[in-house]
């Protein structure tokens, strides 16, 4: 009985290091057992009904810019992507970018490329270069499988060894994606974990400047951002993100990098 559980607990670490992925930005590791297709069809579901719950903008300057921004980056992810022979990652990306009229300081992507940016942050973006480190760091969060990797994490807390065996039913991978994405309005409260935030800051910083926007903006925004908390309560989009001291931090350790991509693509 020993060596048979040995044998199971041997076949489950082997099976969770051949599911591990590798971010091809950042080298981070992370845990990827689900289906990316399955993800990004529930995904597209939900970000219908968010959508169709909020006031879309279109046609105004503010919207044009959150649409301008995020094809940039996206252009900029594929061009790197493709130029280290990864572009296979990016196959079933259907990227939208919309802005939505509401005062709520917030901006998230579900897996897949769906983007929304809510119209109360752009006075704290204040321009592209400030909505770039916003968007650049909620795409960072679709292209890193982080929804992926909270959604293994589920499974495996809930499932266990039976994910092995493909038992997972689609009704059991929904209830798990609804507890990562709730339904509804909720879809908005994106919990991601602070590893998984610090990643999305340093990938998005370089993402930013692979698409010509000064990295050495991030800094000045992220102060605007920690500015905008009314009393002890953030704004939703820093909810779970690392302390101020934490993120600045890390921002000054990938900022020389990040300037080789920025001058790279023509910056100075």
């Amino acid at each position: 009985m020993k060596k048979a559980n040995k044998l199971v607990g041997i076949t489950l670490v082997s099976a969770l290091m051949i599911a591990c992925s590798t971010n091809p930005i950042t080298g981070r590791k992370s845990l990827q057992l689900a289906n990316n297709q399955e993800i990004s069809a529930m995904a597209l579901q939900q970000y219908r009904q968010a959508l169709s719950q909020s006031k879309v903008v279109k046609g105004t300057s503010q919207a044009k810019s959150v649409n301008n921004v995020g094809v940039r980056i996206k252009n900029a992810a594929n061009n790197y992507y493709k130029s280290i022979g990864r572009q296979a990652d990016l196959v079933g990306y259907q990227w939208e970018f919309n802005l939505l009229d509401d005062k709520q300081i917030n901006a998230w992507c579900m897996p897949g490329g769906k983007v929304a940016v809510y119209s109360g942050i752009l006075p704290i973006t204040r321009n592209d270069t400030g909505l770039a480190v916003v968007m650049g760091h909620e795409i960072s969060h679709a292209l890193a499988g982080h929804g992926n990797e909270r959604i293994s994490q589920a499974m495996v807390a809930e499932y266990g060894g039976a994910i092995l065996g493909s038992t997972i039913s689609n009704g059991q991978m929904a209830s798990v994606f609804q507890q990562v994405y709730p339904l509804g309005a909720q879809v908005t409260l994106l919990k991601y974990g602070r590893s998984q935030e610090l990643e999305a800051d340093e990938m998005g910083l370089y993402l930013m400047a692979m698409a010509g926007y000064d990295p050495r903006e991030a800094q000045p925004f992220w102060q605007r951002m920690e500015a905008s908390s009314t009393g002890n309560r953030p704004p939703e989009f820093l909810s779970t993100h690392p302390n101020p001291g934490t993120r600045r931090a890390d921002l000054e350790k990938h900022l020389p990098k990040a300037l080789q991509y920025y001058r790279a693509a023509g910056g100075k």
